[in-house]
């Protein structure tokens, strides 16, 4: 499983590269608040502008690898808005 949190200004370009994984399906979760070491705090108000999304991928272990790879180009491109990825594994699914 890999779950991407990222600001929302990123969406188009991290729906971009599960295409470009040929990853077609995840569950979204959009308007998501938090703070980051290096993209700040977003809280969606005045104070703390701006919101986070939030993507679920159940994938297979090179699917996941190579996600994150790109997941990494993508911050080295725009790391200044904020992206994160964290893998961990999937026992079972139903």
């Amino acid at each position: 499983m890999v779950m991407i949190c990222y600001n929302e200004a990123m969406d188009m370009e991290v729906i971009e590269v599960l295409e470009h994984c040929a990853l077609k399906n995840y569950t979204k979760i959009n308007n998501t608040f938090g703070k980051g070491a290096t993209s700040g705090t977003h809280l969606g108000n005045d104070t703390w502008p701006g919101k986070n999304n939030i993507l679920y991928i159940a994938c297979e272990e090179k699917d996941a690898k190579q996600l994150l790879c790109c997941v990494k180009e993508l911050r080295n491109q725009l790391g200044h808005e904020g992206i994160k990825a964290f893998v961990w594994n999937l026992e079972e699914t139903t």
